[in-house]
């Protein structure tokens, strides 16, 4: 019987100290040129030196939280990240001192690959190895990109922007899903672009909206090997020299 719930996430930086740190974890083991580190580092000094995924985690945390006592089902709800503190160990060390032995894992990645789905239950295996002979057992939430209560809300957020236009644009206005990028020869292997796509077909469904497009963002490794495109900047150069 399931008693508790662990929310995994990547994890990141909440303070400036953070960054270096955090990016040293991220591409441990990966020949990362360390321009690139800077470049990255510089583009969260610019969002406020930090990343807000932590904060976000812990409101989703106390929400599902709320349901469940609110449905009188009692769950305590646990989260661990893969890169940040809270660290997967911590939580299943937690876990365990409490008590719990048998978890329901909701890995809170949309779309599935090797990165961004197998990395985290490989790295929950190493953390309960760590943890012990008593941490509990993980059973795995499933993948849930098309799951109505998700494409409704990425639809909420989405109406919200184009109500800001004026209601003679709205149609005309582009809307451009972004995913993270990953590498081709991962892409391949795995269902994430056919994911990501079915998950943004369903929102520009529900908003009714005909103009809509795909990009990608934050590809990293080496130059010399593909990653998914079309990146996020040249869509945007591309919107703006049609004029958009």
């Amino acid at each position: 019987m399931i008693d508790s719930v662990l929310l995994i996430a990547f994890g990141g930086p909440t303070e400036p100290g953070e960054i270096r740190p955090f990016l040293d974890n991220v591409t441990r083991g990966r020949r990362i040129p360390p321009e690139r580190l800077k470049e990255v580092a510089r583009h969260y000094r610019r969002i406020g030196g930090r990343s807000p995924l932590n904060e976000l985690t812990r409101k989703q945390a106390d929400g599902l939280r709320a349901v469940l006592e609110a449905d009188a089902i009692a769950l305590p709800v646990f989260v661990g990240m893969r890169n940040w503190r809270p660290y997967l160990w911590e939580a299943l060390s937690e876990m365990t001192g409490k008590g719990h032995r048998r978890a329901l894992g909701i890995i809170l990645s949309s779309f599935q690959s090797e990165a961004s789905w197998e990395r985290y239950q490989q790295d929950v295996v190493e953390a309960r190895g760590r943890v012990g002979s008593a941490a509990p057992e993980v059973l795995y939430a499933p993948p849930w990109f098309d799951h109505p209560r998700f494409i409704e809300a990425v639809a909420d957020r989405a109406r919200a922007a184009l109500e800001a236009l004026p209601a003679a644009r709205r149609a005309a206005t582009p809307l451009v899903f972004t995913a993270h990028s990953v590498p081709v020869s991962m892409a391949q292997g795995s269902p994430y672009v056919k994911q990501f796509t079915q998950a943004s077909g369903l929102v520009a469904e529900r908003l009714g909206h005909g103009r809509w497009m795909l990009a990608y963002q934050s590809r990293s490794g080496s130059p010399t090997e593909p990653w998914l495109e079309p990146d996020i900047g040249q869509v945007i150069g591309q919107l703006a020299r049609e004029g958009v």
